[in-house]
């Protein structure tokens, strides 16, 4: 039984950390018939360049996407105006506004209503 060449190999996206406190950044791809060749060949492809701490490997089958619709949610969450203070001037407006319908002492007693005691 023969295989074909994207029966035998998988794809993994290669990830690697060149200090113990630096983040982790992406690098590449690389076809391999199986997690452990593929970082036996992610780790040849990198300790010839430069000096890392870490490696890491995933089969690109296995990241999940966002679909259109769970992208196009994204949108909403970009609406970030009630963090800033200008959203917030219309208030000034308003309160002149409510303060002026306020009752005030003088209001009241020019009603000319007693009170009982």
């Amino acid at each position: 039984m023969s295989l074909k060449r994207h029966e035998f190999y998988q794809e993994y996206e290669v990830f690697s950390k060149r200090t113990h406190t630096a983040t982790m950044q992406y690098q590449f791809s690389l076809l391999a018939p199986n997690e452990e060749l593929a970082l036996v060949l992610a780790q040849e492809n990198f300790m010839r360049r430069e000096p890392v701490v870490d490696i890491w490997i995933v089969k690109r089958s296995n990241i999940r996407k966002m679909s259109p619709d769970e992208r196009a949610s994204l949108s909403r969450l970009q609406n970030k105006d009630y963090r800033n203070t200008k959203g917030y001037g219309y208030l000034k407006k308003k309160w002149r506004h409510y303060e002026q319908e306020m009752l005030d002492e003088k209001e009241i007693l020019s009603w000319g209503g007693k009170i009982k005691t």
